[in-house]
């Protein structure tokens, strides 16, 4: 069964996940939407679908656009660093 089926956020309203923004008023419905993620058993999951699909946008698995994108940027720096301490 898809993990969207167990997921926490399921019956809640979707506009909470995707405040407009990012500071004021926003990030206190980021904080909202972070809290329903901390008690969904599927966060991680979620946060990995939406790292493979390109979801920008939201709150997805507990992480915010802003973690997300930094997520990404140390991912993509990783094997350049594991190669320079190699040679």
């Amino acid at each position: 069964m898809d993990w969207r089926h167990h997921a926490a956020c399921r019956d809640e309203d979707p506009e909470l996940f995707f405040p407009i923004g990012n500071s004021g008023p926003a990030l206190i419905q980021i904080e909202e939407a972070k809290e329903v993620c901390r008690r969904c058993s599927v966060s991680t999951a979620c946060l990995q679908w939406a790292l493979e699909t390109g979801q920008d946008g939201g709150v997805w698995g507990g992480m915010s656009e802003d973690e997300r994108r930094a997520l990404k940027r140390r991912r993509s720096l990783r094997p350049a660093v594991q190669l320079r301490t190699a040679v």
